[in-house]
């Protein structure tokens, strides 16, 4: 049967259309937009999490990559800034509770140090951090809007001063102060009902005007042909894994094969055999 694209192209369009209207700035996609070469609106966030008027931000992006070590897991940083001070800070969208777990704030706090470093500089020259985790959920249950975490020296009880900083921000706290206020219009879908209008307004013009839905709609495209794309090649990864099973079953049963020479003879890497070991 043959595919009609351009209806399911339209299909696509009107539920994206749909989908946009109830977007939050708390939602991944349309965080995205809203933040993207937007230096006033990531400072004016900064100044209300961090309680720093005073900061000024000097640089902004959205998905910066950070993969300094060759091997080593990759991460795309949210949203990362820089201030005047050459303080750096990574506010991250955590909608899930799987997504905030400490070790993940730990490995991005600890990726942004990795990238701060050339050959030959000091420790001393890392700059001060700010690991900043946004979550849906009041993550630690206390029901407060920030939750501050620094290392301690235990033995002393006083602050260990590494320059490391870690914030969850609670997303249900709805308060009356700035913070409660911010909260609530990263989970409001009408720019009308928002407090702040440096916000709002940035909603706004991705909601309604005409260019910036039309932003938001290629940005919802993009990410979608991204998916399909990594299905495709998750699914060929996982045919060559099975096809590879397959192959060291019937070595196995055939010839009676150790599993070492069944490694040797297919060439199989240690990290496929891992998965290939639990399955023959």
């Amino acid at each position: 049967m043959e595919i009609n694209n351009e209806y399911l192209n339209a299909r696509y369009h009107e539920e994206d259309l749909q989908r946009l209207r109830g977007f939050r700035p708390i939602d991944d996609t349309f965080m995205r937009c809203l933040f993207h070469d937007n230096l006033p609106l990531a400072q004016f966030v900064l100044h209300i999490i961090t309680g720093k008027p005073d900061l000024i931000l000097t640089h902004e992006e959205t998905q910066k990559d950070l993969k300094r070590l060759l091997g080593t897991r990759s991460l795309c940083l949210d949203v990362h800034g820089i201030d005047s001070e050459n303080r750096e800070y990574d506010m991250e969208i955590q909608r899930a509770d799987i997504g905030a777990r400490p070790e993940r704030a730990r490995y991005h706090s600890a990726a942004m140090d990795i990238e701060a470093l050339n050959a030959g500089q000091e420790f001393e020259d890392l700059p001060e951090t700010y690991t900043i985790f946004v979550t849906e959920s009041d993550f630690f249950g206390k029901g407060v809007g920030l939750y501050p975490i620094d290392r301690m020296n235990l033995a002393t009880n006083t602050p260990f001063n590494d320059r490391e900083h870690i914030l969850y921000v609670n997303g249900q706290y709805q308060g009356e102060d700035d913070l409660g206020k911010l909260m609530h219009d990263f989970l409001c879908s009408d720019p009308d009902d928002m407090h702040f209008d440096i916000l709002a307004e940035r909603s706004r013009y991705y909601k309604e005007n005409p260019e910036g839905v039309s932003e938001m709609c290629k940005a919802m495209e993009d990410m979608r042909n991204e998916a399909l794309e990594r299905g495709r090649i998750e699914g060929r990864a996982e045919g060559r894994l099975n096809n590879m099973i397959e192959s060291v079953r019937s070595l196995k049963a055939k010839l009676g094969l150790s599993d070492q020479q069944v490694k040797d003879a297919l060439s199989i890497s240690n990290q496929d055999w891992e998965q290939i070991a639990v399955k023959v």
